[in-house]
């Protein structure tokens, strides 16, 4: 049995400040700007551009954050903040972030969409910002390059596998689907805009003979085939369930005899 929420707790879930200043942080580059040796407000608002006193609550309230380290009038990057936050890092995250403060307005109007109904948005920012959503896919491709072959392990394929990975982004679970699977072919199935970086990153793992790919709109345009597997990974959530439901149908029409559908997403049961 879980355990009830305390009051503190209750207000926590209802905070949003620190969110949205760290979102605003990211948006203005702080992290970049204090990369290297620390640095007296005055400057941090020359590099940004910025109103020096209003800056100064920010940066402040990241010293709170412990994301920023203060010493006397000079500020400098925390280790975590230098080695996810900066963007000259190669473990930078930032992207990603960015993505949610992309979505922040509509989280606004979650209160309208209860009670119309309506939603508020049509399309995902992967369609809206095309190089946005690039940046995101690489951090999400670096991130799942560790946990991709486990993933590819556990569904014991053997054989001459054609798999399908519909909405693949980056690529990243076909890489690793045909590194443990030494006679699997892949087809991976995107946005063109996003196949630009697919390409690289095929090209990178030196898979291209292996990995084909296929633009276009998985809920409209043809989906090649037969396949012995098709994974539909992370691509359910941002859509609707009727939506759903007719694209799992047209999926399964595009699958060899015996072959099998994988669908790897996150949800709430209707328990909560």
């Amino acid at each position: 049995m879980s355990r009830e929420l305390s009051l503190a707790e209750i207000f926590q879930l209802g905070y949003y400040w620190e969110t949205k200043i760290l979102l605003t942080a990211i948006r203005l580059d702080v992290f970049s700007a204090l990369e290297g040796k620390r640095k007296t407000l005055h400057d941090v608002a020359g590099r940004l551009g910025a109103h020096e006193p209003t800056l100064g609550l920010l940066l402040n309230a990241l010293v709170a954050m412990r994301l920023l380290e203060k010493d006397g009038d000079s500020y400098g990057n925390s280790s975590a903040a230098a080695t996810h936050l900066v963007r000259n890092s190669a473990q930078y995250i930032g992207h990603l972030l960015l993505l949610h403060d992309a979505e922040w307005d509509n989280w606004g109007k979650l209160e309208q969409t209860i009670r119309t109904g309506q939603r508020s948005v049509d399309r995902h920012v992967f369609e809206t910002d095309p190089e946005l959503g690039l940046n995101v896919l690489a951090v999400l491709h670096r991130i799942g390059q560790q946990s991709g072959p486990d993933f590819a392990k556990r569904l014991q394929l053997s054989g001459p596998i054609r798999l399908l990975d519909l909405g693949g982004g980056a690529g990243t679970n076909a890489i690793a689907f045909c590194q443990v699977y030494p006679e699997l072919t892949a087809t991976v199935f995107d946005l063109p805009a996003t196949l630009r970086l697919t390409e690289r990153t095929v090209k990178e793992a030196g898979l291209e003979s292996r990995i084909s790919l296929q633009s276009g709109d998985f809920n409209k345009d043809g989906l090649g085939g037969p396949y012995d597997v098709a994974l539909m990974s992370d691509i359910l959530h941002y859509q609707d369930f009727p939506t759903n439901a007719a694209l799992v149908k047209r999926v399964w029409t595009h699958l060899a005899p015996g072959g099998r559908l994988i669908i790897k997403d996150r949800f709430l049961n209707e328990a909560g």
